[in-house]
């Protein structure tokens, strides 16, 4: 496996290979989760774990569970950390299906995830069985990921996910069904002229209904990125 280190900042780099690298949708996630340092989060399918290691950037949460089921994902983040300075990322590698012996079951504040797009079955499937796990949904699907979320958050704790737009029936209806309310919902467009290729959402464990649309974002404008996409690649979370 060839492995290339990008780098987030001085201090935190992120270990990619060909089956486990990231995109823009990892920052804009992790931006969207609006995480605090006092919180207890875990990021599910975390692969090379851009996810947690974006958070790293500034006031990271006290802790932050990274879960895959793969070995090599997990081996990956560890490889990242050793090269960085980070504080808190426990990285666990197991099925979400079933957590994990210890498992803060009740008593996360967030939970993140960046889950399979496709449903399985759905359109080409890659021949590299990492590929295909992170892409479609083979080893588990949106229904387990907010069954796994709904164990792991206390009360009034949130789920951040992101997922193409032809998904947002589906992703609506797991939630509810594990008595994760919506609450807020963003679309993403790569300009103003262009439909959302991605969205954004956020559910509260036992929430009462009611879901807030905000402002579309937008990647770019005539002059390159826009200026809040510019913000959330420089330091991954806004200044507060």
């Amino acid at each position: 496996m060839e492995y290339k280190y990008e780098k987030l900042t001085d201090k935190i780099y992120v270990c990619a290979s060909s089956d486990h690298r990231f995109g823009t949708d990892a920052f804009l996630l992790a931006d969207f989760s609006g995480y605090r340092q006092k919180d207890k989060a875990c990021d599910l399918g975390t692969g090379c774990g851009i996810i947690p290691l974006i958070m790293q950037k500034q006031r990271p949460p006290q802790v932050t569970y990274a879960v895959d089921i793969q070995e090599g994902a997990i081996e990956q983040l560890r490889l990242g950390m050793e090269r960085s300075e980070t504080t808190g990322i426990v990285p666990v590698c197991a099925d979400l299906k079933e957590l994990w012996e210890g498992a803060p079951v009740g008593q996360l504040d967030l939970v993140t995830c960046n889950p399979p797009y496709k449903a399985a079955n759905a359109g080409f499937e890659s021949a590299l069985t990492a590929q295909r796990i992170a892409r479609h949904e083979i080893m588990c699907n949106i229904n387990d990921v907010c069954a796994a979320a709904a164990k792991l958050l206390k009360f009034g704790g949130r789920l951040c996910v992101c997922n193409r737009p032809e998904r947002l029936s589906d992703v609506i209806y797991a939630m509810k069904s594990n008595d994760i309310e919506p609450k807020r919902l963003r679309f993403v467009s790569k300009n103003a002229e262009e439909a959302p290729w991605l969205f954004l959402i956020e559910g509260k464990k036992g929430s009462k209904p009611f879901m807030k649309v905000e402002p579309q974002l937008y990647i770019r404008s005539d002059s390159g990125f826009t200026e809040e996409l510019q913000r959330i690649y420089d330091t991954g979370k806004e200044q507060q």
